[in-house]
């Protein structure tokens, strides 16, 4: 599991959290027939979900940072009541701060990255699979805005910060737009079995509705083990930067679409994508510009 640590471009390996897990699920034969019968069901990932929210899951929180090297240093506070109140720990403003410029995209969260200039000629994860904005948005109307638009993939490993803020200012709904779905996992391993989870999952997305990126669609992806996306925005007016919401226990995801020629993302990102490999992103930094 190699990426590219952008702040000093070094390939590294990722600590899978429940590694040996995931892969007996998606890569062994009993662990397939589980997973099509009963993990993808959100009952799985609620139960697990309401385990992190009791008392007793706070043991957990010691190990979990000493194994994947979390900085608890940024958060806002220190002790927590749950291991959920710990994933949703939010952080000290100085901790990530927001690219000032007026057309620079923010990243929206932090996790790993993938981008696309354009996709429709672009193969998402792995080859053979071209990801299809209609399914995914399940909305023809507004998906055709996007066939030929630009794509950006952010990948949260349970590890990562797990709130996640608007890219850019502007106007949007007082509420997503909910799509039914499963909950399979979007780890790497996961997606190099079944790519097509993304249009599979559970699913939320507003339209971020800006002077300069037109319509910007943020969708945020369920998972496995995500016991809900709680969305703490109030209001149609929103800043770049400002807090959207967050998820609950387990990894997932956040798409950006945008309409063709909207924005030119960040080189760096393309290269590594094109190479297979995802970028480390911390929320707040450039992703792009206006084109």
């Amino acid at each position: 599991m190699k990426y590219i640590d952008r702040e000093n471009g070094q390939i590294k390996i990722e600590n899978v959290y429940g590694e040996n897990w995931l892969d007996w699920l998606y890569h062994n034969p009993i662990g397939e027939a589980t997973l099509w019968t009963i993990a993808k069901r959100k009952i799985v990932s609620s139960i697990y979900g309401d385990m992190m929210d009791e008392p007793s899951s706070a043991d957990k929180i010691k190990p979990f940072i000493k194994n994947y090297d979390v900085d608890i240093t940024i958060a806002q506070k220190q002790n927590f009541k749950s291991f959920n109140d710990f994933f949703t720990r939010k952080l000290k403003p100085e901790a990530r701060p927001i690219v000032t410029d007026s057309l620079a995209v923010a990243s929206p969260a932090d996790g790993k990255i993938l981008a696309y200039t354009n996709v429709k000629n672009s193969d998402f994860y792995i080859k053979g699979f071209r990801f299809n904005v209609d399914s995914f948005l399940s909305n023809p109307e507004l998906s055709k805005k996007y066939e030929d638009g630009s794509m950006i993939v952010f990948r949260l490993a349970p590890p990562d910060y797990h709130r996640y803020h608007f890219p850019v200012s502007g106007t949007t709904l007082s509420s997503n737009i909910g799509i039914d779905g499963f909950y399979y996992s979007v780890s790497p391993l996961a997606l190099r079995k079944k790519a097509e989870i993304f249009c599979l999952n559970k699913r939320e997305y507003g339209v971020i509705k800006n002077p300069v990126f037109g319509d910007v669609v943020m969708v945020e992806v369920g998972a496995t083990m995500v016991g809900s996306m709680i969305q703490t925005y109030e209001g149609t007016s929103v800043k770049k930067g400002e807090e959207k919401g967050y998820f609950k226990f387990g990894g997932s995801t956040v798409v950006l679409l945008f309409e063709k020629d909207k924005i030119k993302i960040d080189n760096d990102l393309l290269i590594n994508t094109s190479k297979g490999l995802e970028t480390t992103i911390k929320m707040g930094e450039q992703i792009g510009l206006k084109k």
